[in-house]
């Protein structure tokens, strides 16, 4: 028996892609991830900084620790690794 296409899941990763960023590329991820508008990711993230600053600390936390769709690498994996070779 075959699977319909739109119940197998996909092979999609949570990434900052290098095209289409604003500041650090959260919104345009989360927006490939969850197949939706970037405007509504940006929208909602302007919202929740405004209403109970929520949107600040999750865009900080995307940008921490959402790999690089260029390089495959967090910030925080860098930071991790520099810390590392410092001692």
């Amino acid at each position: 028996m075959d699977t319909p296409t739109d119940l197998v899941p996909s092979s999609r990763a949570l990434a900052r892609p290098v095209d289409g960023r604003m500041l650090a590329g959260v919104a345009v991820g989360l927006a490939r991830y969850l197949n939706v508008d970037v405007t509504l990711v940006r929208v909602v993230l302007v919202v929740l900084a405004f209403v109970g600053g929520a949107g600040v600390p999750l865009y900080l936390a995307g940008w921490l620790l959402m790999p690089d769709e260029a390089t495959g690498r967090s910030f925080a994996s860098e930071i991790i690794d520099w810390l590392r070779e410092g001692r």
